[in-house]
């Protein structure tokens, strides 16, 4: 066996070299100042256009730092319905006593459609000095500028009290007789409370209730115990686009538009092409990559307690761990699920040995006054759960 070694190259030849840094930056640099470009226009347009999904100032849908989609979304996750419109048709169909009406905005309403909103049955929740106060609120006058800030309730309003200081300011109101007026302004309150059969309460500000501001201070317990008191919050904002004036003819397509969309659309197109022209040579398999996401049961745990801690929600958090504990019970009783609570205060009494006027008083009693008291509950409600278990 003969082993053959390739002729050396000869001299004044050269093999192929593979491009260098400089030669890829020299052949690329154009699609590369392009795609700066585009993506440069791409942010102005956005910063210009804006990218909320709603229509304003606290508008539930809206995701901007003046939006109010983080307190819809916490008013939903306690169970109030929150259904955003922007008629009063629409608001009146879910009018009710069992119903808050927040009212944001009232440039868009007629006198009649204010008319309409004041002969309603729904609670009233009104943000700010808006044209029409004084017919929605009869006896609620404005007086002067608040710098908004972080105040103090220095009232007896329940709500208010439980939430504790709270950023307000905006306008200062004085309400009429019987009114209690909250967060005290340099000559005024700037939270009024009429509480008649149809109570109506008027902030100065809803900067509290923003995107921005809802962790702040105590804003979201006060922005949910003022929106979230009733089973159904109507959130009344503007219409997404201005009413046609009458006489003036069906609008065209290109006038329906936002002013900003046919100029995004075009450099999204010009994007496309670009990544298509800079993609095309690197076609490839695509990789997927399974990444499991593992959050810890204690995580939800502790984030549904410091809300309820947040809002000082005693009353919701004590009957939250009495029906979980009595769920728990009922099958190691040997009881039907649609058993009464008689029936379970009962068993629960025999099976422990404990005194049946304490059972009831630890599963179905009044709500603790304090902290201190919710955690004693919790407490007793484990050593009837032990005492079951382990009898």
């Amino acid at each position: 066996m003969t082993l053959t070694t390739a002729p050396a190259p000869a001299a004044g030849t050269s093999t192929p070299a593979s491009p260098t840094a400089g030669g890829l930056w020299r052949g690329n640099r154009g699609f590369v100042l392009l795609g700066l470009l585009v993506a440069l226009a791409a942010v102005l347009a956005a910063l210009l256009t804006g990218t909320s999904s709603g229509n304003g100032r606290l508008d539930p849908e809206d995701t901007t730092l003046n939006g109010g989609k983080a307190l819809a979304q916490l008013l939903r996750r306690q169970g109030v319905q929150v259904e955003r419109v922007s008629t009063v048709a629409d608001a009146g169909r879910l009018d009710g006593p069992g119903t808050t009406l927040m009212v944001t905005d009232t440039s868009f309403l007629s006198d009649e459609e204010l008319l309409r909103l004041v002969s309603g049955r729904s609670h009233l929740l009104i943000v700010g000095a808006l044209p029409g106060l004084d017919r929605l609120a009869p006896g609620v006058t404005p007086l002067s500028e608040a710098t908004p800030r972080s105040r103090e309730p220095a009232c007896a309003l329940p709500a208010a009290v439980r939430a504790g200081s709270a950023h307000l300011g905006g306008t200062t109101f004085t309400g009429p007789r019987g009114s209690i007026g909250c967060y005290p302004g340099p000559d005024g309150a700037t939270l009024v409370h009429v509480p008649t059969a149809r109570t109506i309460t008027v902030v100065g500000d809803g900067a509290f209730m923003t995107n921005q501001r809802l962790a702040e201070d105590g804003n979201a317990a006060l922005a949910m115990n003022l929106a979230g008191a009733r089973p159904v919050l109507v959130w009344l904002v503007a219409p997404d686009r201005p009413r046609p004036v009458p006489g003036s003819g069906e609008a065209t397509l290109s006038e329906l538009l936002p002013p900003g969309i046919p100029w995004a659309v075009a450099q999204l197109v010009i994007a496309l092409l670009v990544v298509a022209l800079w993609r095309g040579r690197r076609l490839g398999p695509v990789v997927v990559e399974r990444l499991p996401v593992v959050v810890r049961a204690a995580e939800t745990v502790e984030g549904r307690g410091r809300l309820y801690r947040a809002r000082r929600a005693r009353d919701r958090a004590s009957a939250t761990l009495r029906a979980a504990c009595a769920a728990r019970l009922v099958p190691r009783l040997g009881l039907p699920a649609d058993a009464a609570p008689d029936e379970i205060i009962a068993a629960t009494a025999l099976r422990t040995g404990q005194d049946a006027v304490w059972v009831r008083s630890v599963m179905y009693g009044p709500p603790p006054a304090d902290d201190a008291g919710l955690i004693a509950l919790a407490g007793h409600l484990d050593t009837l759960e032990r005492q079951v278990r382990e009898p």
